[in-house]
């Protein structure tokens, strides 16, 4: 066993070297990785059957019937057999420490343009979903920008895109969901059947109410191209400004607001705000295949407007929707602070982006402790009206720039609608049931931490947290969260969360919503070990 003085001597090194095991080791072999899930991809879409979904369910339903005959002694409560290095999320939830049933529901099975909806197994994912709309002529209304993330991870999570200021959250744009519950039983639930309120209660339940083995989501009509206008803006209160008056946040329809909107803030007095329009293709704008490996990093290209002004261009839809892939927002700098260099695109960009199940399969409990206090990953839903203070407060805690903001409706569906709280009546717009909110995404290595700075991980995402809760704003939960569960109720309403575990059988079948996404490492222990002094 080593000792301590020569693991710490070894740990420094890896942190003032990162860059360099990332493009010798890390890179290469999440190249490899990826080609060996992209094989086992292959094989199981020359076996993909739509026909046999109906007989995959019953596999899963008589699964579940045989954990209900087991001795109550032997229970353990409800999982899918997924490994956690799939998911996205950066938790690592305890699945050995449950009963695990296989969910191998990959295939889209239905595309119905008269209704304008695709009905979907939970396993395809979003890189599946647009090779097979956008040739088509259609999108998801809410499309992220992750090609691995899943349409049922989302649907039971969520998610929002440039689109949301007029889609809202991705759950808004789901029609019906069919779920195996803990008695083995299946069904449909939308918003007018006998399970509309198990309908409002399946969004942010985190696969803790069943096993979700389809869902049917909203298409959109879309054009090949974006029209996308870049506005650079100087000064914090015109930039927010101008996004709040882009969103429509303190008008209704039918004024005309852009199919896309999205802001990268640079600094606190800098930010390019962007939007974008459906387009067939327009010879006098230049064309940007945005997502190609070549190409500057899309938020680097966006950082370029600010000497140069403003300008439109052009960019392919699919590159559009994909466009924060490759540097993973801007989290690969971090790695590698040379990889958006001419020459390192030409000829490594090709291994862009490091998969992200890669990363989670070669982390250790250990690394997984030390890592948390040193980075940030978190999207957080806040009214847009507080979007000076969002800034300060991020720009305070993290010191990290670029910021993400996305505007995002926040439908207000009246009492027991689900886990989220109803906006407060002072941000909805006026005339409609509707508040206008944002993502504040803030990742990568927090600047204190870069510069040696004093730093508390835990304490500053409390301190975030109790900000997110006073204005009614929610935490999505695939990242990191540091609530008690009293604290988590706050942020939550769980009235309905909890009358539906009852009524459908979740209650002693599967986790608790708070159980499944809390930590799976004592984060407040371990921040209090691993804070940072300075130097």
């Amino acid at each position: 066993m080593l000792p301590s003085s020569m693991k710490s001597y070894i740990i420094r090194w890896l942190e003032d070297h990162r860059a360099l095991v990332v493009c010798a080791f890390c890179l290469p072999a999440s190249f490899l990785f990826t080609l060996l899930l992209r094989l086992r991809a292959f094989a199981r879409r020359l076996t993909s059957d739509p026909q046999r979904h109906d007989s995959a369910v019953r596999r899963i339903q008589s699964q579940v019937l045989e954990w209900n005959k087991l001795p109550s002694k032997n229970k353990r409560l409800l999982c899918t057999s997924r490994p956690n290095w799939l998911s996205l999320s950066i938790t690592f939830f305890q699945k050995h420490l449950h009963h695990q049933v296989p969910i191998p529901l990959y295939d889209i099975l239905e595309l119905d343009e008269e209704a304008g909806t695709v009905r979907v197994e939970p396993m395809v994912t979003i890189g599946d979903i647009t090779r097979y709309l956008i040739p088509k002529g259609y999108s998801l209304a809410v499309t992220i920008e992750l090609d691995d993330a899943t349409l049922g991870g989302l649907a039971l999570g969520t998610g929002m895109s440039t689109h949301s200021h007029k889609a809202g959250l991705y759950h808004e744009t789901i029609t019906s969901y069919e779920v195996v519950l803990g008695d083995g039983s299946l069904v449909t639930a939308t918003a007018t059947n006998e399970y509309s309120d198990l309908y409002k209660a399946l969004p942010w339940s985190h696969g803790s109410l069943g096993f979700l083995v389809a869902l049917t989501l909203k298409i959109v009509k879309v054009k090949p191209y974006i029209r996308i206008k870049y506005t650079p803006v100087r000064g914090q209160k015109n930039y927010c400004d101008l996004i709040r008056k882009l969103s429509g946040t303190h008008e209704a329809e039918p004024t005309r607001h852009p199919d896309y909107i999205e802001g990268t803030i640079f600094s606190k007095d800098e930010a390019v705000v962007m939007t974008g329009e459906y387009a067939d293709y327009d010879g006098r704008l230049a064309v940007n295949h945005c997502s190609s490996w070549y190409k500057p990093w899309f938020y680097k290209h966006v950082e370029s407007f600010l000497e140069e002004g403003e300008k439109e261009e052009l960019i392919p839809l699919r590159d559009y929707l994909l466009r924060h892939n490759r540097p993973i927002f801007w989290v690969v700098e971090d790695m590698i602070p040379f990889g958006n260099n001419a020459l390192f695109r030409l000829f490594f960009g090709w291994l862009l982006p490091p998969k992200p199940a890669f990363l989670k399969f070669t982390t250790t409990p250990g690394v997984r402790a030390y890592t948390f206090t040193r980075q940030v990953f978190q999207d957080i839903v806040l009214p847009i009206q507080e979007l000076e203070k969002q800034i300060e407060l991020a720009s305070q805690l993290f010191e990290k720039f670029p910021l993400l903001v996305y505007p995002c409706r926040i439908i207000d569906h009246g009492p027991l609608s689900g886990q989220l709280r109803r906006p407060h009546a002072k941000y909805l717009v006026p005339g409609t049931n509707y508040a206008m909110y944002n993502d504040l995404g803030v990742y990568g290595v927090p600047g204190k931490v870069k510069h040696k700075k004093p730093y508390n991980a835990v304490a500053a995402m409390r301190e975030m947290e109790r900000f997110t809760r006073d204005v009614g704003g929610y935490s999505f939960l695939y990242a990191d969260i540091f609530m008690d569960r009293e604290e988590f109720g706050q942020m939550f309403d769980l009235s309905l969360y909890d009358a539906v575990r009852t009524k459908y059988m979740a209650q002693g079948a599967f986790p608790h919503l708070y159980d499944k996404v809390k930590p799976e490492i004592d984060v407040f222990s371990i921040g209090e070990r691993n804070v940072i002094r300075g130097q």
